[in-house]
């Protein structure tokens, strides 16, 4: 196949809500480009793009599908995404690696809440932007409500270039930078280039010179010869053009319909003429502050942006070739492991076909398979030293899952699945939780976990249960409490004895030492799970020996680790052990430790005991409009508000939240706000439970303790 050079070579991602028609635009343009004869439709599930059986069942993209088609010595590869932000593991690759975003937007619907939704995620990497309207030959089609929720969302910046004009029942496109007519038959195709008819030529004129003080706007020469000449050329206007949409400063806005072939070939025109080239970027910034070119001559360097487990291949791993150039059989470095990578095959990918290549050059797009040591966000570089390209951030988790396999006998292959699972997807996180022994994965949302369950059962073949997870609490104390025991046991020949009194008092820190002891000794435990074990030596008199104090401390860090009220972990607790007896022969390490452990439970029990729960800092993000309905949600989570502030149209909540509420807060915000809202949380501490739900969980644990 043909390669291309930087300049010549056009990647651009389609993003935007879900159904505004980003496949069958896809698709449209693979077939205005020749690469197919016959267009395929979602409805009958034999789109290039939407290959994959889960999003044949869904009827909607899952996964984002790299494609390439020519178009005038241009090479342009197209990336179509999922339209859910469930799927945002899929979106910000694709944007990651794209020069060019095209928004496309549903004449029927505007700027929706799914639009809104990518829109944020998407613009945080200043990309530039083409709005696509499509649809606009539908019926409920509005083409005016849609071009202005999108002013709504980005103000001034988007700048009509078309607009549709239905002509003695024709379909027409009015553009406004070729000044012409664009009239389609009814099943679209090439279509007949007018004159603007005489009762549009005033208003394209005024859209046609808001176009050109916008593009001047970018450049002091432009500005200059707009006001020498009062117009530009449209040379220069292309120029001022891409300067504003480089700057983040111009977004074009386009009218289309995909389904009927109308405007795309316009589209794609303007996409070769106008939309930047991997070289009109700045430089990629690496890990290290090394300025990355998009230049061939450059040493080579890779980034991985996605891969995805093929059971008849493997992993396939997309990658995008940030300098220099790569060829088949090429040695290339992971730069985060060191390891030496072979690149056997290289392929340009339509959906999921293959087109072997033997030459990949700065700016373009691939795939090779069989890589033994790389995953999504690594450098493959000339040398185990080459830059790194700074990987990719994604959002939190917003929805956490303990897993189970159906099956106890297939628990490690549901492990497997998982991590093989975890390597392609990044927005997927798995954990295990050593106290609640359960599995936790971490994920966007319940599509996200469908999905995930879905290839479980239907790529690896095993069948997954879903839970909400167990909180993993604390247990502490209120008040001081003291307690003794005896631990005596004869069976013949030396027995066991041991006899321990203490005292136990909450530990605070900073607090003074207690009084009316005669402190020997003290040892500051940092417990493994949070907060402290102060133990001191009180012992007078030699009543019981030093060394057998460590048994006595153990213990204690025996009931510690199983606490009396849920078995969960104690903490801050500090523990005086003052009095007590032992025996010349039947006194031994065991006999302390069990005498210290049951005396340390007892006084834990009469000292006022207290459950904890683990508390998280939320920030939440929601229209103006949704505060109060928000805001009412938070309090029946015995969230505690700590501040409101504005952030353009949306206002962010900050405030402390019980991890035990959080389950389903995701979905529940989703309700709440239509979508719009969005949330972060990050651990904060432990605080009390309050006394009825402490019940509660108790009640709840001593009936899990029968029914075992």
């Amino acid at each position: 196949m043909k390669v291309f050079d930087n300049k010549h070579i056009k990647n651009v991602a389609l993003v935007g809500a879900h159904h505004s028609g980003k496949t069958t635009l896809a698709e449209t343009m693979l077939f205005e480009a020749g690469l197919i004869s016959r267009r395929g439709s979602t409805e009958q599930n034999n789109t290039i793009s939407d290959y994959h059986e889960l999003e044949h069942q869904r009827g909607a993209s899952v996964f984002a599908t790299p494609l390439h088609t020519e178009w005038r010595n241009y090479k342009i590869n197209l990336i179509d995404t999922p339209g859910m932000d469930d799927f945002i593991g899929e979106i910000i690759p694709s944007v990651r690696v794209a020069e060019t975003l095209a928004m496309v937007i549903n004449a029927k619907h505007g700027v929706d809440v799914g639009t809104e939704i990518i829109w944020n995620y998407a613009n945080r990497y200043n990309k530039p932007t083409v709005f696509v309207i499509n649809k606009i030959d539908h019926e409920k089609a509005n083409f005016e409500m849609a071009y202005k929720s999108l002013h709504q969302l980005v103000g001034n910046n988007a700048v009509m270039i078309q607009y549709p004009l239905v002509i003695d029942g024709a379909q027409c496109i009015i553009d406004v930078l070729k000044m012409k007519c664009y009239k389609f038959g009814l099943n679209g195709g090439k279509p007949e280039k007018l004159p603007i008819p005489k009762n549009e030529i005033d208003k394209a004129n005024e859209l046609h010179n808001l176009l050109v003080e916008k593009a001047a706007e970018n450049d002091e020469e432009l500005m200059e010869l707009y006001f020498e000449k009062g117009n530009l050329s449209e040379a220069e206007l292309l120029k001022g053009i891409k300067l504003g949409m480089l700057n983040h400063d111009l977004f074009p806005v386009f009218c289309v319909s995909a389904l009927n072939d109308m405007g795309t070939g316009r589209l794609m025109g303007f996409i070769d003429h106008v939309a930047p080239s991997p070289s009109d970027l700045k430089p990629e910034s690496t890990v290290e502050g090394v300025a990355l070119t998009a230049n061939p001559e450059n040493e080579t360097s890779l980034f991985i942006y996605k891969s995805i487990y093929q059971p008849n291949l493997g992993v396939l791993s997309f990658f995008k070739v940030m300098s220099g150039e790569v060829q088949v059989n090429d040695k290339l470095f992971n730069t985060r492991t060191g390891e030496q990578e072979i690149l056997n095959q290289l392929f340009i990918m339509d959906g999921k076909l293959k087109h072997a290549v033997q030459k990949l050059t700065a700016g373009d797009i691939g795939a090779t398979t069989k890589l033994k040591f790389t995953e999504a966000n690594d450098t493959l570089g000339a040398q185990a030293t080459s830059p790194t390209i700074k990987p990719m951030k994604f959002p939190q988790s917003r929805v956490e899952k303990a897993v189970f396999a159906v099956s106890n006998s297939e628990e490690e292959k549901l492990n497997e699945a998982l991590k093989r699972i975890q390597t392609q997807d990044l927005t997927l996180t798995l954990n295990f939780n050593n106290e609640t022994h359960q599995s936790i994965i971490g994920c966007q949302g319940e599509l996200h976990l469908s999905s995930i369950e879905w290839m479980l059962e239907n790529i690896y073949s095993v069948k997954a249960r879903f839970e909400s997870p167990k909180i993993s609490y604390r247990e502490t104390i209120q008040r001081s409490a003291n307690a003794n025991y005896r631990h005596k046991k004869q069976s013949g020949g030396s027995g066991q004895f041991g006899q321990v009194h203490l005292k136990i008092e909450p530990w605070i820190e900073g607090m003074d030492e207690p009084d009316g002891f005669n402190i020997r000794g003290k040892e500051d435990i940092d417990l493994l799970w949070g907060g402290k074990l102060i133990f001191y030596n009180c012992i007078v008199g030699g009543v019981i020996d030093t060394r057998y104090l460590p048994s006595v401390m153990k213990g204690i860090l025996e009931v510690m680790e199983n606490g009396p009220l849920t078995k969960s972990y104690i903490r801050d607790v500090r523990v005086m052990v003052y009095d007590g007896k032992m025996h010349a022969v039947d006194s031994n390490d065991i006999s302390f430790k069990i005498a210290g452990a049951h005396a340390f439970k007892e006084a834990f029990l009469n000292a006022s005991p207290k459950l904890m729960e683990p508390v998280n800092d939320i920030l939440v993000k929601i229209p103006e409009s949704m505060t109060g309905s928000v805001m009412t949600e938070l309090q029946t989570k015995r969230a505690m508000i700590q501040g409101i502030t504005n952030e353009g149209n949306y206002q962010l909540i900050k405030g402390q939240i019980p991890k035990a509420e959080l389950d389903n807060f995701s979905t529940q915000l989703r309700s709440a706000t239509q979508g719009r809202g969005t949330f972060v949380t990050s651990f904060k501490g432990y605080e009390p439970v309050p006394a009825h739900i402490q019940q509660q969980l108790i009640n709840e644990f001593k009936t899990e303790t029968l029914e075992v």
